[in-house]
C-alpha cells in the first residue's frame, strides 16, 4: 500500500472510532433515562454498549477478539450469575 492509501484507511478508522465514541456516550446517557421503560430496554442498551466496546477493541487491536456469539454468551453468563445472586439475597430476607 502506498502512503496515500494508508492515510485514507487511518482516516476512516479515526472516523469510525469517533462514531463509536459518540454512540457509547449516547447509550450511557440513555441508560440513566430508562426508568419507566422496564428492565428489557435497559438490558438491550447495556448489551448494545458491550457490543460497541468490542467493536472499539476489534478496530484498535491486531489480536483476535471475541466473536459476537462469544460476547453474547459471556454477557448471558454474567447476567445469570447476577440473577442467581439476587435470588439468593431475596431468599435470605
Amino acid at each position: 500500500m502506498n502512503p496515500g492509501e494508508l492515510q485514507a484507511i487511518e482516516s476512516q478508522r479515526q472516523a469510525l472510532l469517533g462514531q463509536l465514541t459518540a454512540a457509547e456516550t449516547a447509550l450511557r446517557a440513555g441508560l440513566h433515562n430508562t426508568r419507566g421503560f422496564g428492565d428489557t430496554a435497559r438490558a438491550h442498551m447495556e448489551r448494545a454498549r458491550a457490543h460497541l466496546c468490542e467493536a472499539y477493541i476489534a478496530i484498535n487491536e491486531s489480536k483476535s477478539v471475541r466473536t459476537v456469539q462469544q460476547l453474547v454468551d459471556d454477557v448471558n453468563r454474567v447476567q445469570q450469575v447476577m440473577d442467581d445472586v439476587q435470588r439468593r439475597k431475596s431468599q435470605r430476607i
